[in-house]
Order: C-alpha cells, then structure tokens, then sequence
C-alpha cells in the first residue's frame, strides 16, 4: 500500500506544479512579449524490495515556448516590435544584461529608456538616456534620433542605437524574472541583420484556449490521484481488519 500511496502523491504533486505553470501562463497572455513556460514529467521506477513494478513522476527542467507572438500596430511612437528573429537587449535588476521581445517603452522622469517591465534598454553604451527634445524618432535598425529644443526637425541628431541581438535559440534560458539569458551567463554581441517596427507591439504567445483546456485536464489528473490514494487508504483498512479477524 505504502508503494501505491507514494505513486499517487507524486503524481498529485507534479500534476499541481504543471497546474501552476499552466495558470501563470494564463495570467500572462495578454503580457508585452511574454513566452509560456512549459513542465514535463518524466517516469521512473520504483525501487526496493521485490521486482520494480511501480513507477513514480518526476519533474524534469522546466523550458520555454520560444514562439514568436502575433504583431500589432498601436500607432504609439514609443512601441517596437522585433521584425523576425532576435531580441531587444537590457538590463534586469541584478545589472546583467537579458533579452526580450516587450518593446513597450516609455522614457521616466530621470529620462531613462525603461521597457513596461521598468527595465532600461540597452544600447551602445549601456542604458540608454534621452534628454528633453522636441521630436524623437527610432530607425528601423534601432537607430535613436532626435529634435533638439529650439531647432528645426532638419536638425535630427542621432543619439544611441537600441542593442538588438540574434543569439541561437538553443543558447538561451528563461530566468524566474521573465527575460533570457545566454546559458554562459556572458552578453552577446550587436546583429545588424535584427529590425525592429515602429508603432508596434508583439503579442503573448499564449494560446488562451489551449491553456483553459489544459487546466480542465490537469484538474482531473490531479483528482484521480487523489481517488487512488484513498482507495489505497480503504485497502490497508481493509486488510488491517482482516488481521485483526484472523
């Protein structure tokens, strides 16, 4: 009984952690540039006395869905959208340098270049600063130009670039603040072959639809867990009152 017990408990146990991974991915589907996690569970035997006829679940590492988002246009000049491949370069809490895809920016009182999550954007130099200007405007290479105040839109001066950055897929981890890392933990270089889109915003890839089903699914996985670890109760009470008969 002891050996049923336990094999339902992990499976109840993995089935609530895809559950929360599963419900975070939902409550992030309508987040700037968010990619869903994913859980797998791989089975194992288990071993002790007797032949190993059971098998218990166990968390495997935990990855992300790498998928690009669906674009759409806001007409707001501070929203950039990666054009293809690559990654919008900044800076997370700790310093180090991560990647995303949110290009949700907007420039604080300190005249900073923040993203939406308040990370500072990183260009040439570090993070990147804007002083007071008339009009600004972002090439599609990443370039940052603006007005001075009191010149003429002739006047465009070019301030910084946004580092943008193609490293390879398989290269790169999601870490528990949302952004991607190089699994060297080291910065990359510049790609001059990433564009961005003006005006534009890229979706969550979360499939909303997929995510409500998937959360049905898992709710009855762990419920049957649970129905089998009560069954193995009732048997071992079973058995035990047999005992005592005899």
């Amino acid at each position: 009984m002891d050996r049923m017990i336990f094999v339902a408990m992990s499976g109840a146990k993995e089935a609530m952690t895809a559950q929360a991974v599963n419900s975070n991915n939902l409550a992030n589907a309508g987040t700037t540039g968010f990619k869903a996690d994913f859980q797998t569970s791989l089975s194992q035997q288990v071993y002790g006395p007797g032949h190993p006829s059971r098998v218990y679940a166990t968390a495997q590492d935990s990855g992300a869905d790498l998928n690009k988002g669906s674009i759409v246009s806001t007409g707001r000049e501070l929203d950039m959208a990666i054009n293809g491949e690559g990654w919008f370069a900044v800076q997370a809490k700790d310093g180090t340098e991560a990647y995303t895809r949110a290009g949700d920016f907007h420039i604080d009182t300190l005249g900073r270049l923040k993203n939406g999550a308040g990370h500072s954007v990183l260009g040439n130099k570090g993070p990147i600063s804007i002083p007071q200007h008339a009009a600004i405007n972002f090439g599609s290479d990443g370039t940052i130009s603006i007005q001075p105040l009191g010149d003429t839109p002739e006047t465009m001066v070019v301030l910084d670039r946004i580092k943008l950055v193609n490293p390879a897929l398989e290269q790169l981890q999601k870490g528990m603040d949302g952004l991607m890392r190089l699994e060297s933990g080291k910065p990359t270089k510049p790609d001059a072959g990433v564009s961005m889109i003006a005006g534009s915003l890229e979706q969550s890839n979360v499939n909303s639809v997929s995510s409500m089903v998937k959360m049905i699914e898992l709710a009855r996985s762990y419920e049957a867990h649970i129905k089998m670890m009560q069954t193995a109760e009732e048997n071992d009470r079973a058995a035990a009152q047999i005992i005592q008969m005899s």
